[in-house]
């Protein structure tokens, strides 16, 4: 689906007229509100309260809890405490340029979401040009080193992105922006980038969670909510 393009009016034979033609752009803020919908009275839970980390464990260093975001500037992984198996996440998140993290998948709380994890979907401004060569199953919304994402769909950096996530079983999608961008089974994939393989990925349950890549990638994320499925 094209990012953007024009409005075309078009023929197909006979006289067709036209008037009183207008067009309001809708801006990211506002699209994120369409796009969210009403989750009054839809088993959404929020899972961080915007003011501290009750209900996350990890590395703590860089990351301040304020004014409904969690400002991300420097530190490792966090998780949060409870663990889910399969579920819809849906946040929000903007970034400075360049800056890379990671969303860990049903992780076990230890060692490289990448791998240990079922997976760690990535989080990557890879329009930007330090990331120019990278592998399309390293780019934003991958199953990183597993399955590639659709490229394209990031808004600019300062602007606040919508994510949701669906996790069923062994199966992964990715919708960003409207678009969705990821819809694999983990379980189908025998072929790994770089040959390495992801022992995690058939993991059933585990906490969900940042993987964050050093003080150079700021990140803000906010309404983080889960609707656990049956």
């Amino acid at each position: 689906m094209p990012k953007q393009g024009p409005i075309h009016l078009q023929t197909h034979g006979g006289e067709i007229r036209w008037r009183n033609i207008y067009v309001r752009e809708i801006g990211d803020e506002e699209a994120n509100e369409i796009l969210r919908g009403d989750e009054f009275g839809t088993a959404f839970a929020p899972i961080f309260n915007g003011r501290d980390f009750d209900g996350w464990f990890g590395d703590l260093k860089g990351k301040l809890a304020t004014n409904g975001e969690l400002l991300w500037s420097d530190g490792g992984h966090i998780y949060t405490k409870r663990e889910f198996s399969d579920f819809v996440f849906r946040f929000e998140f903007t970034m400075t340029p360049g800056a890379n993290n990671g969303l860990a998948i049903r992780s076990t709380g230890e060692g490289n979401p990448a791998y240990d994890a079922m997976c760690e979907l990535q989080i990557l401004d890879d329009g930007h040009e330090r990331y120019s060569g990278v592998k399309s199953r390293q780019v934003h919304g991958s199953a990183y080193g597993m399955a590639g994402a659709h490229r394209g769909y990031l808004r600019s950096s300062g602007q606040w992105n919508y994510q949701e996530v669906i996790v069923k079983g062994s199966t992964l999608q990715v919708e960003l922006n409207g678009v969705k961008i990821l819809d694999t089974d983990l379980s189908e994939i025998t072929d790994y980038m770089d040959g390495r393989e992801h022992p995690g990925k058939t993991l059933k349950k585990g906490h969900l969670g940042f993987a964050g890549h050093g003080p150079e990638h700021v990140f803000r994320f906010r309404r983080l909510s889960v609707k656990e499925l049956d």
